[in-house]
C-alpha cells in the first residue's frame, strides 16, 4: 500500500471520526433552555404588536404619526408599556402618549394621552 493512499485512509477516518462524533453530540435543550427561548419570543411578540399597534391608535385619536418611543417598560413577559413625547406641542399636537400592551389581552389594555385615560380595560 502506497504512502499516498495510506493518508487517504486516514483522512477519510477523520471525516467519519467527525461525522459520528457530531451526530452522537447532538442532545435535546434543557427544559431551562426551552424556558428561555420561550420567554424571548413572548417578549419578542408582545414588542412588536405594541410597536404595531400604538402608532396606529395614536394617529388616529390625534393625527400626529409617532415613531420612536421616548421610554420603554416592561416586567419582561406580560406587558409593554410604550412612552412617546409629542413633537408638534406649540401646534396643538399631544405632549406625551403612553401605551401599553398586555400579552394576555392580545391588545391594547391602556392608552393615555396628555393625562387623558382613552382606553382601559
Amino acid at each position: 500500500m502506497s504512502e499516498t493512499m495510506k493518508i487517504v485512509i486516514a483522512v477519510i477516518g477523520v471525516f467519519v471520526a467527525g461525522f459520528i462524533m457530531v451526530g452522537v453530540s447532538k442532545d435535546e435543550p434543557s427544559n431551562a433552555q426551552k424556558e428561555a427561548a420561550s420567554s424571548i419570543r413572548n417578549l419578542v411578540a408582545i414588542q412588536t404588536m405594541a410597536s404595531e399597534k400604538c402608532p396606529l391608535i395614536i394617529k388616529e385619536k390625534t393625527g400626529e404619526q409617532v415613531y420612536f418611543p421616548k421610554e420603554t417598560k416592561s416586567d419582561k413577559e406580560t406587558y409593554v408599556t410604550l412612552i412617546w413625547e409629542g413633537e408638534n406641542v406649540k401646534t396643538g399636537g399631544f405632549k406625551k402618549a403612553s401605551c401599553t400592551l398586555l400579552g394576555s389581552l392580545g391588545g391594547i389594555s391602556e392608552l393615555i394621552i396628555d393625562d387623558k385615560v382613552i382606553i382601559k380595560k
